[in-house]
Protein backbone atom coordinates (compact mmCIF):
# COMPACT_ATOMS: atom_id res chain seq x y z
CA UNK A 1 0.00 0.00 0.00
CA UNK A 2 1.08 3.60 -0.64
CA UNK A 3 0.78 7.13 -1.31
CA UNK A 4 2.15 10.99 -0.38
CA UNK A 5 1.66 12.60 1.96
CA UNK A 6 -2.06 14.59 1.84
CA UNK A 7 -3.78 11.80 -0.20
CA UNK A 8 -5.50 9.09 0.43
CA UNK A 9 -3.98 5.77 0.03
CA UNK A 10 -5.01 3.61 -2.58
CA UNK A 11 -4.11 0.02 -2.58
CA UNK A 12 -2.85 -0.65 -6.30
CA UNK A 13 -3.40 -4.69 -6.27
CA UNK A 14 -4.94 -5.99 -2.81
CA UNK A 15 -4.10 -9.50 -2.11
CA UNK A 16 -7.82 -10.43 -0.66
CA UNK A 17 -8.00 -13.92 -1.25
CA UNK A 18 -11.36 -14.95 0.36
CA UNK A 19 -12.15 -18.43 1.24
CA UNK A 20 -14.83 -19.97 -0.42
CA UNK A 21 -14.54 -23.56 0.88
CA UNK A 22 -17.83 -23.85 2.32
CA UNK A 23 -19.71 -21.70 0.07
CA UNK A 24 -22.23 -24.14 -2.21
CA UNK A 25 -24.47 -22.79 -4.91
CA UNK A 26 -22.88 -21.01 -7.89
CA UNK A 27 -19.38 -20.12 -7.53
CA UNK A 28 -20.13 -16.50 -9.34
CA UNK A 29 -22.70 -15.66 -6.02
CA UNK A 30 -20.30 -16.84 -3.71
CA UNK A 31 -17.80 -14.60 -4.70
CA UNK A 32 -20.28 -11.90 -5.29
CA UNK A 33 -21.49 -12.47 -1.08
CA UNK A 34 -18.01 -12.73 0.00
CA UNK A 35 -17.16 -9.49 -1.77
CA UNK A 36 -20.30 -7.91 -0.43
CA UNK A 37 -19.39 -9.08 3.16
CA UNK A 38 -15.21 -7.88 3.09
CA UNK A 39 -16.63 -4.37 2.26
CA UNK A 40 -19.43 -3.55 4.90
CA UNK A 41 -17.15 -5.39 7.57
CA UNK A 42 -14.16 -3.12 6.28
CA UNK A 43 -12.00 -6.00 4.91
CA UNK A 44 -11.80 -3.95 1.94
CA UNK A 45 -11.64 -0.09 1.94
CA UNK A 46 -13.24 2.35 -0.54
CA UNK A 47 -10.26 3.30 -3.22
CA UNK A 48 -8.89 -0.58 -3.32
CA UNK A 49 -7.90 -1.73 -6.41
CA UNK A 50 -9.26 -5.24 -7.08
CA UNK A 51 -6.79 -8.02 -9.03
CA UNK A 52 -7.67 -8.10 -12.76
CA UNK A 53 -10.19 -10.79 -13.71
CA UNK A 54 -7.94 -13.52 -14.71
CA UNK A 55 -5.57 -12.88 -12.34
CA UNK A 56 -8.77 -13.19 -9.27
CA UNK A 57 -9.88 -16.39 -11.34
CA UNK A 58 -6.56 -18.07 -10.78
CA UNK A 59 -6.07 -17.42 -7.21
CA UNK A 60 -9.57 -18.91 -6.51
CA UNK A 61 -9.34 -21.59 -9.48
CA UNK A 62 -12.22 -20.60 -11.26
CA UNK A 63 -13.07 -18.93 -14.88
CA UNK A 64 -12.52 -15.66 -15.72
CA UNK A 65 -15.97 -15.77 -16.41
CA UNK A 66 -17.22 -16.70 -13.32
CA UNK A 67 -15.36 -13.99 -11.83
CA UNK A 68 -16.50 -11.79 -14.67
CA UNK A 69 -19.74 -11.90 -13.63
CA UNK A 70 -19.56 -11.68 -9.73
CA UNK A 71 -17.59 -8.26 -10.40
CA UNK A 72 -20.29 -7.23 -12.33
CA UNK A 73 -23.32 -8.20 -10.21
CA UNK A 74 -21.39 -5.90 -7.34
CA UNK A 75 -20.66 -3.24 -9.58
CA UNK A 76 -24.43 -3.47 -10.30
CA UNK A 77 -25.01 -2.77 -6.76
CA UNK A 78 -22.31 -0.11 -6.49
CA UNK A 79 -19.81 -1.73 -4.17
CA UNK A 80 -17.64 -1.58 -7.23
CA UNK A 81 -16.62 0.94 -10.30
CA UNK A 82 -14.93 -0.59 -13.03
CA UNK A 83 -12.54 2.28 -14.97
CA UNK A 84 -11.11 1.81 -18.35
CA UNK A 85 -7.52 1.01 -18.36
CA UNK A 86 -7.58 1.06 -14.56
CA UNK A 87 -9.55 -1.55 -12.97
CA UNK A 88 -12.03 -2.29 -10.87
CA UNK A 89 -12.02 -0.08 -7.09
CA UNK A 90 -13.99 -0.60 -4.44
CA UNK A 91 -16.55 2.27 -4.00
CA UNK A 92 -18.03 0.78 -0.11
CA UNK A 93 -21.43 2.49 -0.79
CA UNK A 94 -24.80 0.07 -2.35
CA UNK A 95 -27.10 2.28 -4.73
CA UNK A 96 -29.23 -0.16 -3.78
CA UNK A 97 -30.13 1.48 -0.44
CA UNK A 98 -31.18 4.12 -2.11
CA UNK A 99 -33.13 2.77 -4.91
CA UNK A 100 -36.95 4.66 -4.23
CA UNK A 101 -39.90 2.30 -3.82
CA UNK A 102 -42.33 4.32 -5.42
CA UNK A 103 -41.20 5.91 -9.10
CA UNK A 104 -41.93 9.58 -9.74
CA UNK A 105 -45.51 10.24 -11.61
CA UNK A 106 -45.30 9.32 -15.38
CA UNK A 107 -44.85 11.95 -18.05
CA UNK A 108 -48.50 12.71 -19.57
CA UNK A 109 -49.49 10.10 -21.97
CA UNK A 110 -48.27 7.04 -20.38
CA UNK A 111 -50.12 4.78 -18.33
CA UNK A 112 -48.35 3.67 -14.78
CA UNK A 113 -49.07 -0.01 -14.19
CA UNK A 114 -45.82 -0.35 -12.24
CA UNK A 115 -48.07 0.08 -8.89
CA UNK A 116 -51.60 -0.49 -7.91
CA UNK A 117 -52.35 3.25 -7.61
CA UNK A 118 -56.08 3.05 -6.07
CA UNK A 119 -59.10 4.99 -7.95
CA UNK A 120 -61.09 7.58 -5.93
CA UNK A 121 -64.10 6.13 -5.10
CA UNK A 122 -64.89 8.74 -2.50
CA UNK A 123 -62.31 9.34 -0.04
CA UNK A 124 -61.01 13.13 -1.39
CA UNK A 125 -64.99 13.44 -0.44
CA UNK A 126 -64.86 11.47 2.77
CA UNK A 127 -61.28 12.85 4.08
CA UNK A 128 -62.69 16.55 3.67
CA UNK A 129 -65.56 15.86 5.85
CA UNK A 130 -63.93 14.37 8.83
CA UNK A 131 -61.10 17.14 8.65
CA UNK A 132 -64.07 19.60 9.13
CA UNK A 133 -65.61 17.35 11.92
CA UNK A 134 -61.91 16.97 13.35
CA UNK A 135 -61.09 20.79 12.90
CA UNK A 136 -63.86 21.52 15.85
CA UNK A 137 -62.21 19.67 18.46
CA UNK A 138 -58.78 20.70 17.77
CA UNK A 139 -56.95 21.89 21.57
CA UNK A 140 -53.82 22.45 22.95
CA UNK A 141 -52.86 18.43 22.83
CA UNK A 142 -52.40 19.32 18.99
CA UNK A 143 -49.22 20.92 20.62
CA UNK A 144 -47.38 18.04 22.26
CA UNK A 145 -45.99 14.76 21.53
CA UNK A 146 -48.18 11.84 20.30
CA UNK A 147 -49.41 10.00 23.53
CA UNK A 148 -49.39 6.23 22.89
CA UNK A 149 -51.94 5.80 25.44
CA UNK A 150 -54.51 7.70 23.86
CA UNK A 151 -54.32 5.22 20.63
CA UNK A 152 -56.10 2.18 22.43
CA UNK A 153 -59.23 3.28 20.44
CA UNK A 154 -57.40 3.19 17.50
CA UNK A 155 -56.01 0.04 17.93
CA UNK A 156 -59.57 -1.57 18.80
CA UNK A 157 -60.63 0.01 15.45
CA UNK A 158 -57.79 -2.16 13.86
CA UNK A 159 -58.74 -5.10 15.39
CA UNK A 160 -62.59 -4.68 14.09
CA UNK A 161 -60.86 -3.59 10.30
CA UNK A 162 -59.20 -7.39 10.48
CA UNK A 163 -62.00 -9.68 11.88
CA UNK A 164 -61.80 -10.80 8.14
CA UNK A 165 -58.68 -12.55 9.13
CA UNK A 166 -57.78 -15.77 10.27
CA UNK A 167 -55.36 -14.34 12.99
CA UNK A 168 -55.77 -16.54 16.27
CA UNK A 169 -56.54 -14.35 19.62
CA UNK A 170 -55.68 -11.13 19.29
CA UNK A 171 -55.59 -8.28 21.81
CA UNK A 172 -55.12 -4.74 21.30
CA UNK A 173 -52.37 -4.78 22.87
CA UNK A 174 -50.77 -6.90 20.79
CA UNK A 175 -50.78 -4.21 18.18
CA UNK A 176 -47.79 -1.19 17.38
CA UNK A 177 -49.33 1.40 15.00
CA UNK A 178 -46.63 2.82 12.37
CA UNK A 179 -46.40 5.01 9.84
CA UNK A 180 -47.43 2.54 6.73
CA UNK A 181 -46.26 -0.91 6.02
CA UNK A 182 -43.02 0.02 5.30
CA UNK A 183 -42.66 1.65 8.21
CA UNK A 184 -44.13 -1.21 10.27
CA UNK A 185 -41.39 -3.25 8.86
CA UNK A 186 -39.12 -1.55 9.60
CA UNK A 187 -40.38 -1.19 13.32
CA UNK A 188 -40.27 -4.84 13.53
CA UNK A 189 -36.68 -5.38 12.85
CA UNK A 190 -36.06 -2.71 14.72
CA UNK A 191 -38.04 -4.75 17.45
CA UNK A 192 -36.44 -8.39 16.70
CA UNK A 193 -32.91 -7.89 15.30
CA UNK A 194 -30.03 -8.48 17.48
CA UNK A 195 -26.09 -8.45 17.20
CA UNK A 196 -24.28 -7.02 13.86
CA UNK A 197 -24.90 -8.42 10.19
CA UNK A 198 -27.88 -10.58 11.53
CA UNK A 199 -29.12 -12.39 8.37
CA UNK A 200 -32.93 -12.44 7.71
CA UNK A 201 -34.35 -15.01 5.07
CA UNK A 202 -36.32 -13.52 2.50
CA UNK A 203 -38.63 -15.17 -0.41
CA UNK A 204 -36.19 -15.59 -3.88
CA UNK A 205 -38.47 -12.98 -5.22
CA UNK A 206 -39.10 -9.96 -3.09
CA UNK A 207 -40.55 -6.77 -2.45
CA UNK A 208 -37.52 -4.48 -2.49
CA UNK A 209 -39.00 -2.94 0.00
CA UNK A 210 -38.29 -6.11 2.28
CA UNK A 211 -34.34 -6.15 1.06
CA UNK A 212 -34.10 -2.21 2.02
CA UNK A 213 -35.35 -2.65 5.18
CA UNK A 214 -33.38 -5.15 6.29
CA UNK A 215 -30.00 -3.53 5.01
CA UNK A 216 -31.23 -0.71 6.61
CA UNK A 217 -31.39 -2.40 9.51
CA UNK A 218 -27.64 -3.66 9.62
CA UNK A 219 -28.89 -7.19 8.07
CA UNK A 220 -27.64 -9.54 5.65
CA UNK A 221 -30.45 -10.47 3.34
CA UNK A 222 -30.74 -14.09 1.83
CA UNK A 223 -32.78 -15.48 -0.87
CA UNK A 224 -34.90 -18.60 -0.36
CA UNK A 225 -36.31 -20.66 -3.15
CA UNK A 226 -39.51 -20.76 -3.85
CA UNK A 227 -42.16 -23.09 -6.04
CA UNK A 228 -45.59 -22.47 -7.38
CA UNK A 229 -46.72 -22.47 -3.44
CA UNK A 230 -44.07 -20.26 -2.32
CA UNK A 231 -40.95 -20.79 -0.23
CA UNK A 232 -39.55 -24.24 0.68
CA UNK A 233 -39.54 -25.72 3.42
CA UNK A 234 -36.90 -27.82 2.98
CA UNK A 235 -34.73 -24.96 1.52
CA UNK A 236 -35.42 -22.61 4.55
CA UNK A 237 -34.39 -25.40 6.35
CA UNK A 238 -31.13 -25.87 4.17
CA UNK A 239 -30.18 -21.87 4.49
CA UNK A 240 -30.97 -22.12 7.89
CA UNK A 241 -28.47 -24.89 8.55
CA UNK A 242 -25.78 -23.16 6.42
CA UNK A 243 -26.51 -19.40 8.29
CA UNK A 244 -27.99 -18.86 11.47
CA UNK A 245 -31.11 -16.63 10.71
CA UNK A 246 -33.21 -14.40 12.86
CA UNK A 247 -35.96 -13.53 11.04
CA UNK A 248 -37.62 -15.11 7.70
CA UNK A 249 -40.04 -13.00 5.73
CA UNK A 250 -43.08 -13.88 4.06
CA UNK A 251 -45.78 -12.58 1.93
CA UNK A 252 -48.32 -15.97 2.04
CA UNK A 253 -52.13 -14.23 1.02
CA UNK A 254 -50.80 -12.77 -2.27
CA UNK A 255 -46.92 -13.09 -3.01
CA UNK A 256 -45.54 -10.20 -4.07
CA UNK A 257 -44.59 -10.47 -7.21
CA UNK A 258 -46.06 -13.41 -8.36
CA UNK A 259 -49.33 -13.80 -6.48
CA UNK A 260 -48.89 -16.83 -4.89
CA UNK A 261 -51.12 -17.92 -2.35
CA UNK A 262 -49.26 -20.67 0.10
CA UNK A 263 -51.61 -23.12 1.00
CA UNK A 264 -52.40 -24.27 4.55
CA UNK A 265 -50.16 -27.46 4.87
CA UNK A 266 -47.29 -25.32 3.24
CA UNK A 267 -47.55 -22.42 6.36
CA UNK A 268 -47.59 -25.18 8.62
CA UNK A 269 -44.47 -26.45 7.13
CA UNK A 270 -42.50 -23.40 7.17
CA UNK A 271 -44.00 -22.88 11.49
CA UNK A 272 -42.07 -26.39 11.82
CA UNK A 273 -39.14 -25.06 10.10
CA UNK A 274 -38.75 -21.84 12.10
CA UNK A 275 -39.61 -23.41 15.62
CA UNK A 276 -36.68 -25.86 14.98
CA UNK A 277 -34.26 -23.04 14.13
CA UNK A 278 -36.22 -20.87 16.58
CA UNK A 279 -36.69 -17.63 13.55
CA UNK A 280 -39.72 -15.04 14.13
CA UNK A 281 -41.62 -14.61 11.27
CA UNK A 282 -42.57 -11.54 9.60
CA UNK A 283 -45.77 -11.97 7.90
CA UNK A 284 -46.64 -9.00 5.21
CA UNK A 285 -50.47 -8.70 4.53
CA UNK A 286 -50.44 -5.76 2.95
CA UNK A 287 -51.78 -6.83 -0.50
CA UNK A 288 -54.61 -8.34 1.48
CA UNK A 289 -57.26 -10.93 -0.08
CA UNK A 290 -61.02 -10.24 1.23
CA UNK A 291 -62.63 -13.02 3.39
CA UNK A 292 -59.71 -15.45 3.24
CA UNK A 293 -60.55 -18.49 5.19
CA UNK A 294 -56.55 -19.54 5.11
CA UNK A 295 -54.48 -19.64 8.55
CA UNK A 296 -52.70 -16.61 9.17
CA UNK A 297 -48.82 -17.75 10.33
CA UNK A 298 -49.79 -15.25 13.09
CA UNK A 299 -52.81 -17.97 13.81
CA UNK A 300 -50.39 -20.68 13.55
CA UNK A 301 -47.53 -19.37 15.49
CA UNK A 302 -48.22 -16.40 18.07
CA UNK A 303 -45.40 -17.03 19.85
CA UNK A 304 -43.33 -15.82 17.08
CA UNK A 305 -44.93 -13.74 14.75
CA UNK A 306 -45.41 -10.24 12.98
CA UNK A 307 -48.45 -9.23 11.09
CA UNK A 308 -47.89 -5.78 9.07
CA UNK A 309 -50.81 -4.47 7.03
CA UNK A 310 -51.96 -1.31 6.43
CA UNK A 311 -54.51 1.15 4.16
CA UNK A 312 -52.31 2.12 1.28
CA UNK A 313 -53.95 -1.14 -1.27
CA UNK A 314 -57.46 -0.69 0.39
CA UNK A 315 -57.96 3.03 1.07
CA UNK A 316 -55.35 5.74 0.82
CA UNK A 317 -51.67 5.48 0.47
CA UNK A 318 -51.22 8.89 0.94
CA UNK A 319 -52.25 8.33 4.63
CA UNK A 320 -49.34 6.41 5.91
CA UNK A 321 -51.11 4.67 7.96
CA UNK A 322 -50.24 1.36 9.00
CA UNK A 323 -50.25 -2.02 12.40
CA UNK A 324 -48.28 -4.79 13.32
CA UNK A 325 -49.67 -7.35 15.40
CA UNK A 326 -47.14 -8.44 17.43
CA UNK A 327 -46.32 -11.90 18.90
CA UNK A 328 -48.28 -12.68 21.96
CA UNK A 329 -47.59 -10.39 24.77
CA UNK A 330 -44.44 -8.15 23.06
CA UNK A 331 -47.06 -5.59 21.83
CA UNK A 332 -45.25 -3.18 24.16
CA UNK A 333 -41.61 -4.06 22.90
CA UNK A 334 -42.83 -2.85 19.22
CA UNK A 335 -44.35 0.49 20.70
CA UNK A 336 -41.31 1.08 22.38
CA UNK A 337 -39.44 0.74 19.19
CA UNK A 338 -42.30 3.21 17.62
CA UNK A 339 -41.70 5.45 20.18
CA UNK A 340 -38.28 5.50 20.19
CA UNK A 341 -38.21 6.13 16.45
CA UNK A 342 -40.98 8.35 15.67
CA UNK A 343 -42.21 9.34 19.02
CA UNK A 344 -45.73 7.75 17.90
CA UNK A 345 -48.41 8.36 15.47
CA UNK A 346 -48.68 12.02 14.34
CA UNK A 347 -51.70 13.00 15.86
CA UNK A 348 -53.71 14.00 12.79
CA UNK A 349 -52.89 11.18 11.44
CA UNK A 350 -54.41 9.05 14.07
CA UNK A 351 -57.53 10.74 14.51
CA UNK A 352 -58.60 10.84 10.42
CA UNK A 353 -58.13 7.15 10.96
CA UNK A 354 -60.12 6.52 13.55
CA UNK A 355 -63.04 8.26 12.36
CA UNK A 356 -62.61 7.05 9.15
CA UNK A 357 -62.70 3.12 10.27
CA UNK A 358 -65.08 3.87 13.23
CA UNK A 359 -67.70 5.26 11.06
CA UNK A 360 -68.07 2.72 8.29
CA UNK A 361 -66.74 5.50 5.94
CA UNK A 362 -63.51 3.08 5.63
CA UNK A 363 -65.23 -0.07 4.81
CA UNK A 364 -67.25 1.36 2.23
CA UNK A 365 -64.17 2.23 0.46
CA UNK A 366 -62.78 -0.90 0.82
CA UNK A 367 -65.60 -2.20 -0.75
CA UNK A 368 -65.81 0.55 -3.56
CA UNK A 369 -62.00 0.04 -4.37
CA UNK A 370 -62.36 -3.94 -4.45
CA UNK A 371 -65.78 -3.29 -6.92
CA UNK A 372 -63.64 -0.76 -8.94
CA UNK A 373 -60.73 -2.86 -9.68
CA UNK A 374 -62.14 -6.21 -10.16
CA UNK A 375 -63.57 -5.26 -13.89
CA UNK A 376 -59.77 -4.25 -14.49
CA UNK A 377 -58.45 -7.10 -13.38
CA UNK A 378 -60.85 -9.03 -15.70
CA UNK A 379 -59.76 -7.13 -18.42
CA UNK A 380 -56.17 -8.15 -18.16
CA UNK A 381 -56.83 -12.10 -17.70
CA UNK A 382 -58.90 -11.95 -20.44
CA UNK A 383 -56.57 -10.34 -23.13
CA UNK A 384 -53.65 -11.89 -20.99
CA UNK A 385 -54.87 -15.23 -20.77
CA UNK A 386 -53.25 -16.55 -23.58
CA UNK A 387 -50.28 -16.37 -22.34
CA UNK A 388 -48.74 -17.35 -18.91
CA UNK A 389 -50.29 -15.67 -16.75
CA UNK A 390 -50.63 -15.62 -12.78
CA UNK A 391 -53.10 -13.81 -10.94
CA UNK A 392 -55.68 -14.15 -7.94
CA UNK A 393 -58.90 -12.57 -7.64
CA UNK A 394 -58.59 -9.66 -4.99
CA UNK A 395 -55.08 -9.24 -5.84
CA UNK A 396 -54.62 -5.63 -7.66
CA UNK A 397 -51.30 -6.90 -9.88
CA UNK A 398 -50.99 -9.83 -12.23
CA UNK A 399 -47.45 -11.91 -12.83
CA UNK A 400 -46.49 -12.48 -16.73
CA UNK A 401 -43.84 -14.84 -17.63
CA UNK A 402 -42.75 -13.99 -21.09
CA UNK A 403 -42.95 -15.38 -24.01
CA UNK A 404 -39.83 -16.57 -26.25
CA UNK A 405 -38.31 -13.99 -28.00
CA UNK A 406 -38.78 -11.35 -25.04
CA UNK A 407 -36.56 -10.35 -21.88
CA UNK A 408 -37.60 -8.39 -19.54
CA UNK A 409 -35.66 -5.65 -19.99
CA UNK A 410 -36.01 -5.11 -23.86
CA UNK A 411 -40.22 -6.18 -23.33
CA UNK A 412 -40.27 -3.16 -20.13
CA UNK A 413 -38.30 -0.30 -22.76
CA UNK A 414 -40.88 -1.23 -25.77
CA UNK A 415 -43.65 -1.14 -23.53
CA UNK A 416 -42.29 2.57 -22.19
CA UNK A 417 -41.82 3.37 -26.33
CA UNK A 418 -45.46 2.68 -26.33
CA UNK A 419 -46.86 4.43 -23.56
CA UNK A 420 -46.99 1.89 -20.82
CA UNK A 421 -44.87 1.50 -17.46
CA UNK A 422 -44.81 -2.12 -16.06
CA UNK A 423 -42.09 -3.48 -14.17
CA UNK A 424 -39.14 -6.24 -14.74
CA UNK A 425 -38.40 -9.04 -12.67
CA UNK A 426 -35.27 -7.84 -11.85
CA UNK A 427 -36.36 -5.41 -9.56
CA UNK A 428 -37.99 -8.23 -7.10
CA UNK A 429 -34.62 -10.65 -7.28
CA UNK A 430 -32.00 -10.50 -4.57
CA UNK A 431 -28.83 -10.61 -6.71
CA UNK A 432 -29.10 -14.51 -7.07
CA UNK A 433 -28.80 -14.49 -10.44
CA UNK A 434 -32.38 -16.30 -10.14
CA UNK A 435 -34.36 -13.51 -11.87
CA UNK A 436 -37.13 -15.17 -14.30
CA UNK A 437 -37.74 -13.96 -17.56
CA UNK A 438 -41.34 -12.08 -16.40
CA UNK A 439 -42.63 -8.52 -15.35
CA UNK A 440 -45.60 -7.72 -12.98
CA UNK A 441 -47.77 -5.69 -14.10
CA UNK A 442 -50.17 -3.88 -11.27
CA UNK A 443 -53.75 -3.37 -11.67
CA UNK A 444 -54.07 1.14 -11.58
CA UNK A 445 -57.37 2.77 -10.77
CA UNK A 446 -55.65 5.78 -11.53
CA UNK A 447 -55.86 6.01 -15.08
CA UNK A 448 -59.33 6.36 -17.00
CA UNK A 449 -60.75 2.97 -17.74
CA UNK A 450 -60.61 3.73 -21.15
CA UNK A 451 -57.06 4.79 -20.81
CA UNK A 452 -56.46 1.24 -18.89
CA UNK A 453 -58.12 -0.44 -21.73
CA UNK A 454 -55.98 0.74 -24.76
CA UNK A 455 -52.97 -0.13 -22.46
CA UNK A 456 -53.41 -3.61 -21.82
CA UNK A 457 -54.25 -3.48 -25.96
CA UNK A 458 -51.28 -2.34 -26.28
CA UNK A 459 -48.93 -5.10 -24.10
CA UNK A 460 -51.09 -6.99 -25.78
CA UNK A 461 -50.08 -6.59 -29.31
CA UNK A 462 -46.00 -6.47 -28.26
CA UNK A 463 -46.53 -9.81 -26.78
CA UNK A 464 -48.08 -11.35 -29.60
CA UNK A 465 -44.83 -9.65 -31.89
CA UNK A 466 -41.57 -10.13 -30.12
CA UNK A 467 -38.86 -9.31 -31.38
CA UNK A 468 -37.17 -11.27 -34.72
CA UNK A 469 -34.12 -12.33 -32.86
CA UNK A 470 -33.65 -12.38 -28.93
CA UNK A 471 -33.29 -9.49 -27.32
CA UNK A 472 -30.17 -9.36 -24.72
Amino acid sequence: MGGTKGKKNIVTDTIWHPDLSQSSGPKYLALTVALRRAIREGELLPGEKLPPVRDMAWRLGMTPGTVARAYQLATQEGLLSGEVGRGTFVTGVSRQRFTPLIEQPPPKGQVDLRWPALPDVGQIAAFRQSLHRLAEGVGREWLYYPDQPAEAELRLAVLGWLSDRVLGPVAADDIALTHGGQNGILTVLQTGLRGDRPVVMLEDLAYPGLRQAVMQMRGDPVAVEMDAEGMLPESLDLACRRQRAQFVCLTPQAQNPTTVCMSAARRAAIVEVARRHDLQILEDDCYSVADSDLPSFRALAPDRTWYVGSLSKSVSAALRFGWVVCPTGRGDEARTAAKNAFFGLGLPVHLLCLDIMTSGVGERIRQAVRQELEPRLQTVVNALGAFDLSWQPGVSFVWLRLPRGWRATSFTARAEAEGVLVRSADIYALNTGRAPNAVRIAISGQSSRADFDKAIARLTRLLANPPQELSL
